[in-house]
């Protein structure tokens, strides 16, 4: 009997308060990728969640820590964030930089060492993300792509893709044909052994 290969377990974390906006339409052009390639995918949207902001009390990181100690939304994430092999962390450009959704995220990742033996080692991320101007640099776009790089490249994380672009009204990103391929493409390449 030949080895069975289990597929890709993808986690997709949308930051945006709109759920048909354009970050949520390039993750869902991921989603689209990965699913035909047989990757299991889970979304979850944070905007609906309550995460509280990290409070630097250091309880996940004392010894023999069971975890972050603020009980809210976040909890349920953990144990997916530890589990699943890939995520995708879809975000818009709000003032220069990433969405506070995915900064909340960002910053109680702190706490995943008290879940494992860094869970973050390995992981494969992509990052999707849109933004106002018709710049990235202007935008500030840059600016959240570099704090995500930063991030993940510390913690021994992987990122394999970004995908960005310009677009105001909700869903005018995909009117951009090739960006709409190219996040196929990457959600392709996510589900990928």
């Amino acid at each position: 009997m030949a080895d069975t290969i289990e597929p890709r377990k993808i986690l997709v974390l949308f930051s945006s308060p709109r759920k048909k906006g354009n970050s949520a339409a390039l993750a869902n052009q991921i989603i689209k990728g990965s699913a035909s390639e047989g990757a299991n995918v889970e979304a979850v949207f944070l905007n609906g969640m309550n995460i509280s902001p990290c409070q630097a009390c250091y309880a996940c990181q004392k010894k023999d820590s069971k975890g972050c100690a603020i009980d809210d939304d976040m909890q349920s994430i953990y144990p997916k964030l530890v589990e699943y092999d890939t995520w995708v962390i879809a975000s818009p450009v709000y003032w220069f930089t990433m969405s506070a959704q995915a900064k909340l995220f960002m910053d109680r990742c702190f706490a995943l060492l008290a879940y494992a033996n860094n869970p973050f080692a390995g992981k494969r991320i992509a990052i999707a993300m849109s933004y106002g101007d018709t710049d990235p640099f202007n935008s500030g776009c840059v600016n959240a792509l570099r704090a995500f790089q930063d991030s993940f490249n510390y913690v021994g994380a992987n990122i394999i893709g970004m995908v960005y672009g310009s677009a105001n009204e909700a869903g005018e990103i995909t009117s951009n044909a090739n960006l709409m391929q190219q996040a196929e493409s990457l959600g392709k390449k996510l589900a990928s052994r």
